[in-house]
C-alpha cells in the first residue's frame, strides 16, 4: 500500500477511527492516500479539508469537471498514475459522456511531449487554464503578471483565478505524497470522492 507503516481502518482507534468513518466509502474502504497519514492523523484532517475546499465545495464557480480536469493534467505532468487513475474516473463521471473524457484524456497526454493542449472539444477558456496549470507545475517561479492578465483575458475573473491556482498547488500536494510515500491503489476503489458540496463537513466518498 505505502514504504511506510500504516494503520489500517480495521485496526484504528480514537481520532483516526473518528476520521476514516468521516472519509470512507460506501463499501467502507478508505483509499490509500488518506490511510498513508494515519500515523500522524492531525494531517489526514489537514488533507482532507483543503482537498474537500478545493475540489468540493459550493464556494467555488468553476465546474467541477473543469477542477478534476486540471487535476488529471497535473498529474499526468508530475507522472502520478494514482492521482490520474482516481481523478480522472471523477471526471469521467461528471462529464456522463465518455466520448468527450476520452478525448480531453488523450489531449492531455500529447501535451505532455512539450506542447499545449490542443482539444477540440474544449474552449479556449478552459485551454487557457490548462496552460497556467502547466507552467506553475512546471515552472512555478516563471508566473508573472502576464500569465494572469491572459487568464482574465480569456474570461475569468479573480476569484475564478484563485481556484485555478489552488487545485494545481493541492495536485502538486497530492502527488508527492503518493509519489513520496510509494502509494499504491491496490485494494483502493477508483474515482470515489467528497461529492456532498453543499457540506463542507461531509467527507464520506461516494
Amino acid at each position: 500500500m505505502t514504504l511506510i507503516k500504516t494503520i489500517a481502518p480495521s485496526e484504528s482507534s480514537g481520532k483516526l477511527e473518528t476520521l476514516y468513518n468521516r472519509v470512507k466509502g460506501p463499501d467502507g474502504r478508505v483509499d490509500n492516500i488518506l490511510v498513508s497519514h494515519s500515523l500522524r492523523p492531525h494531517t489526514l484532517e489537514g488533507h482532507m479539508a483543503i482537498y474537500k475546499a478545493v475540489l468540493h465545495h459550493s464556494g467555488n464557480q468553476l465546474p467541477k469537471w473543469l477542477l478534476e480536469t486540471i487535476g488529471t493534467y497535473v498529474s499526468l505532468l508530475n507522472e502520478c498514475a494514482y492521482c490520474v487513475d482516481h481523478h480522472f474516473a471523477g471526471l469521467k463521471r461528471l462529464l456522463a459522456d465518455g466520448a468527450k473524457a476520452d478525448a480531453i484524456r488523450q489531449a492531455l497526454e500529447l501535451a505532455l511531449r512539450g506542447g499545449q493542449v490542443v482539444c477540440e472539444v474544449l474552449t479556449g477558456k478552459e485551454l487557457a487554464a490548462l496552460g497556467y496549470a502547466a507552467k506553475l507545475t512546471k515552472s512555478p517561479r516563471n508566473i508573472v503578471e502576464a500569465d494572469i492578465d491572459a487568464l482574465r483575458s480569456a474570461g475569468f475573473d479573480d476569484g475564478e483565478i484563485l481556484e485555478i491556482n489552488q487545485v494545481t498547488a493541492y495536485f502538486a500536494y497530492a502527488n508527492r505524497t503518493v509519489l513520496g510515500l510509494g502509494c499504491s491503489t491496490k485494494g483502493d476503489a477508483i474515482g470515489l470522492s467528497p461529492n456532498n458540496s453543499k457540506n463542507a463537513d461531509d467527507w464520506g466518498h461516494q
